[in-house]
């Protein structure tokens, strides 16, 4: 039977994808986790504190709260694509279309008493005795938190951090610093007990260590062919951002990692057919990823990596120095960066990774985590020689987005790739 063939000229494949077997000890890992929240919220078997996604988890562990993330609540909102329906209960409210679709799908869902925890057995999603939040990502998580401060009348503390930063100074980690060490007092007293230097020296290192394990299970995409896409890292990141300063995020991710490092010694790829390879920069399309992965899996394209994935490695958690060194990972995470320190780091793992292209998301209502607005695509393309292509979209409002658009956009650019390369092999030859 002949390969059917795309209208680019080149083989089309069979667009079902390879998936992890990991995947239901990842539903049962995720599922322990909502259900221990569900306990500490509605039967008080602990205070619960909301924190922002790269905030001081660590330090909440070691208190003994139960931590909940809401940008992991939005994600799942956006990924069942029930964000569209939440978001005009926001607007109602004053939020602007244009701010975080994260903040108003979050807040509508809070204001319509509807949240996807009820599949753990959550009649809501859990209120906060205390909210976190650190800046290091973008302002609106300020906002965010504060609506859910003036709705409960619970305490609101955080970290205001510096952003658009070029070279990390020790002067902006001595002032991180000294904020982190503010929170401790609200916090003891939201607890009902002083701060345990032991237990935050375990919870920084459970982090450090899943962290380690996390940055494993993503280089084995640097194998060819890669056995997990940015697509697979989406879902299976879960562990690290909600079970942070826990050891059961190490242990899933042993269990990953033993899969994925199987499929490189079998040569076992995401994409059956691999043949173009590339790097995505900015937020996912929540309500559109299986999509998505479809489509480039259809034009034997893996996309192999991402900033985002990335966020959750902490390299620099150090147990020696708990508050310290989580100070500087916040400021040293790509979101608080300049545009050169940004472009330097797609450079390293683009060569890292072999990439053949760069994928950028300009997200609607995430400018923090849009890189495509003050020609850093155009920059990378001069500088490293490979096409790059830009997606209009939105983290969860999908009105943003245009299926169709999408796929006639990547199946130009996969043309122009599969062009380049032929050309390439000819000697650049027509």
């Amino acid at each position: 039977m002949s390969t059917p063939r795309s209208s680019t000229g080149g083989a089309r494949a069979n667009a079902a994808r390879v998936e992890l077997a990991s995947t239901a000890a990842l539903r049962d890992t995720m599922g322990a986790y909502y259900r221990s929240l569900g306990d500490a919220a509605e039967r008080g078997a602990a205070p619960v504190a909301w924190c922002t996604s790269v905030g001081p988890a660590e330090l909440l562990r070691a208190l003994g709260f139960a931590v909940f993330f809401p940008e992991n609540h939005a994600a799942m909102l956006g990924a069942a694509r029930t964000a569209n329906r939440y978001l005009p209960l926001a607007h109602a409210q004053g939020y602007s279309p244009d701010v975080c679709s994260y903040l108003t799908s979050d807040i509508g869902a809070f204001l319509a008493r509807e949240t996807p925890l009820a599949a753990y057995g959550l009649r809501e999603t859990p209120r906060a005795d205390v909210l976190v939040f650190n800046t290091n990502q973008c302002r609106d998580v300020r906002d965010w938190f504060e609506w859910y401060a003036r709705q409960w009348g619970v305490p609101l503390i955080g970290i205001t951090s510096p952003r658009a930063i070029g070279d990390v100074r020790d002067d902006d980690v001595d002032a991180v610093t000294r904020q982190i060490e503010v929170l401790v007092p609200p916090l003891e007293a939201v607890a009902g007990h002083r701060l345990d230097a032991a237990r935050l020296t375990a919870a920084v290192r459970a982090s450090k260590e899943s962290s380690v394990l996390w940055e494993a299970c993503l280089q084995t995409a640097a194998h060819r062919p890669a056995p997990l896409t940015f697509f697979d890292g989406t879902i299976h990141m879960g562990p690290a951002v909600v079970l942070r300063g826990t050891p059961d995020a190490a242990v899933y991710y042993r269990t990953l990692l033993s899969e994925l490092e199987a499929r490189t010694r079998e040569d076992v790829g995401a994409v059956p057919g691999e043949n173009l390879r590339l790097y995505w920069d900015g937020m996912p399309l929540w309500g559109r990823l299986r999509a998505l992965a479809t489509t480039f899996a259809e034009f034997r394209t893996a996309v192999v990596a991402s900033t985002y994935c990335n966020s959750w490695i902490l390299s620099q958690l150090d147990e020696a120095d708990p508050f310290r060194s989580f100070a500087r990972a916040s400021l040293e995470l790509f979101i608080a960066r300049a545009e050169a320190p940004k472009e330097r780091y797609i450079e390293r793992m683009v060569e890292f990774y072999d990439a053949d292209g760069i994928i950028f998301h300009d997200c609607r209502t995430c400018p923090n985590n849009t890189n495509t607005r003050y020609g850093m695509p155009r920059r990378l393309t001069e500088r490293l020689g490979i096409p790059t292509l830009v997606l209009d979209g939105d983290v969860n409002d999908l009105r943003c987005f245009s299926d169709e658009q999408a796929r006639t956009n990547i199946e130009g650019f996969v043309e122009q790739l599969a062009d380049a390369r032929a050309s390439a092999r000819r000697g650049g030859r027509p």
